[in-house]
């Protein structure tokens, strides 16, 4: 069973940057995929980005791309999301999820294990 945390959610204002930290535990991290999950009030979770276990290969939904970067340390068991240029639309609760098999996916339910969310509340 594994085991994630996020930390680093909070209120910024536009324009402004974020860095989202997500640790596990309780498994083998670089055997994961691990992606990034946000979800606004009254709308379904949706992907913002993704990761290999490689570190190299990596997805983002075209609203973030150029503005966020994923990145994850296997020797730390740490996924990172680093968002720049915050705009009002990004504010929603981030999650970090893991994958267990190899094949890349976009949809939450094809992840094995989330963590609690993070808040990041954007002010215009």
């Amino acid at each position: 069973q594994v085991q994630l945390v996020e930390s680093g959610g909070g209120l910024v204002q536009a324009g402004g940057s974020l860095r989202l930290s997500c640790a596990a535990s309780g498994g083998t991290f670089s055997s994961y995929i691990m992606g990034w999950f946000r979800q606004a009030p009254g709308k379904e979770r949706e992907f913002v980005a993704n990761i290999r276990r490689n570190g190299v290969t990596t997805y983002y939904v075209d609203s973030v791309k150029g503005r966020f970067t994923i990145f994850r340390d296997n020797a730390k068991n740490t996924v990172y999301l680093q968002m720049n240029s915050l705009k009002p639309e990004d504010t929603a609760v981030y999650y970090c999820a893991a994958r267990r098999y190899y094949s890349d996916s976009f949809f939450p339910r094809d992840y094995d294990y989330w963590g609690q969310g993070t808040q990041v509340t954007v002010s215009s």
